[in-house]
């Protein structure tokens, strides 16, 4: 088994696709009206409508009500991504400013509109570098 996308419910899928267009400096890549993907080497993050929900199961996904799941980014230098984020004044919260965590990765996490969190890290020791070698 292989895990290849994410997907965000939304109730705005143009906001949400843009704000991961100005942070990630990937381009959406829409597929319908209220469906919109980042395909990136590892994995896809996908952007979907509320409405796209009654194709599966009505009200399965409620937007933006997620307070469990953490969309991970890695980038080849967490300050500088911070010093970018802050310029483009397009996040609306930074929950924590560049840390280096015990588990060997710097890491800023932030919230992207809808409150989803948000974690643009990078992995500074050898065990970090190697667990993402697999």
């Amino acid at each position: 088994m292989q895990l290849v996308s994410v997907r965000v419910i939304t109730s705005d899928v143009a906001r949400l696709a843009e704000f991961y267009e100005q942070v990630t400096g990937l381009r959406a890549r829409w597929l319908a009206e209220q469906f919109a993907e980042f395909a990136g080497s590892s994995c896809t993050l996908a952007i979907g409508g509320a409405e796209t929900m009654s194709l599966f199961s009505p009200g399965a996904a409620v937007p933006e009500s997620n307070r469990t799941a953490i969309l991970e980014f890695l980038v080849e230098d967490v300050d500088r991504a911070y010093e970018r984020l802050t310029s483009l004044a397009v996040v609306p919260e930074i929950v924590q400013k560049p840390t280096t965590m015990p588990w060997g990765n710097r890491s800023l996490l932030f919230r992207d509109p809808d409150g989803n969190l948000v974690n643009f890290f990078a992995p500074l020791t050898e065990e970090a570098r190697a667990r993402l070698a697999r």
